[in-house]
């Protein structure tokens, strides 16, 4: 790794809590959620800290945040958390796995199974996530598919880091080529794993099996094409999705029109309800 990768890397990881205000003009719902309770769990890479924000006791969506697998600040995604357990009636648990440069792949995705694999033995889950997080929720249902130790009932994929592999489109956009090939530097280092399945969902050669999903997906994203194909992937390997875009936004699609934002989140937030409910 590049030195100036690594002090690049560590900045943002380091200042993640500073600079991240995604989401803050998203709080429509959960303000009066008393705060997460915070607890350990064991994995194959130490023990995680998971937040939990509802009863113990309920089903839970297990979250995984964005950050570009470099930011390690899950507190980025409190206003959602709030929003499902207060709309949705379930737990959230928020995951803070560990991020580049302190590590690389795979160990978030690791991580992030084995901690929402834990909560399956407790109670039924559906996963999800935005950006990498949504990537690392279809990594999840992966790789618990093909080790056979739980089954999320929903993946929520909010657009969602995909393919690693490729490169992003050029020209204006949020997620830029530089910010991509500094990623692959950092925390996907080895150029022959960034085409696995568990680095990039949507080159699986089988996707059968897998859980429903939900994509969502922003019209002018340069990740929009990650979402757009593993959407229909799933659907011709026939695994029922729900795919929504919305219209004339970049990557950070629900701050940038926070009124439809209003009626995307009600919708996945319906679906997270319904899916925990069902027998």
């Amino acid at each position: 790794m590049k030195i100036s990768d690594r002090l690049s890397a560590m900045a943002m990881h380091a200042s993640a809590r500073f600079t991240v205000r995604y989401g803050d003009d998203l709080r429509f719902a959960g303000t009066d959620v008393p705060r997460p309770t915070r607890r350990r769990i064991p994995t194959r890479h130490g023990r995680v800290t998971i937040y939990e924000y509802g009863e113990r006791t309920a089903p839970a969506y297990v979250h995984f945040h964005g950050g570009a697998w470099l930011m390690r600040y899950p507190q980025m995604d409190d206003w959602w958390c709030r929003y499902v357990v207060a709309t949705a009636g379930v737990r959230v648990v928020n995951v803070d796995f560990r991020t580049g440069p302190y590590v690389a792949y795979p160990v978030a995705q690791h991580q992030c199974h084995d901690v929402a694999a834990a909560i399956a033995t407790e109670t039924p889950v559906v996963v999800g996530g935005f950006s990498s997080g949504g990537g690392l929720a279809a990594s999840v249902c992966l790789q618990a598919r093909d080790a056979d130790s739980f089954t999320p009932r929903l993946q929520v994929l909010g657009v969602p880091a995909l393919d690693l592999a490729s490169d992003v489109p050029s020209g204006a956009g949020m997620i830029s080529p530089s910010l991509r090939a500094m990623v692959r530097r950092v925390y996907f280092p080895d150029p022959a794993t960034r085409a696995e399945p568990y680095a990039s969902p949507v080159l699986a050669d089988d996707l059968t099996g897998l859980p429903p999903a939900i994509v969502l997906t922003a019209e002018r994203d340069t990740l929009r094409a990650d979402g757009d194909s593993y959407a229909q992937r799933l659907r011709e390997a026939g695994i029922e999705v729900v795919h929504d875009l919305t219209p004339r936004v970049d990557h950070y699609f629900l701050t940038e029109d926070p009124v439809r934002a209003r009626t995307t989140m009600a919708m996945v937030a319906g679906h997270v309800r319904d899916a925990l409910a069902s027998d």
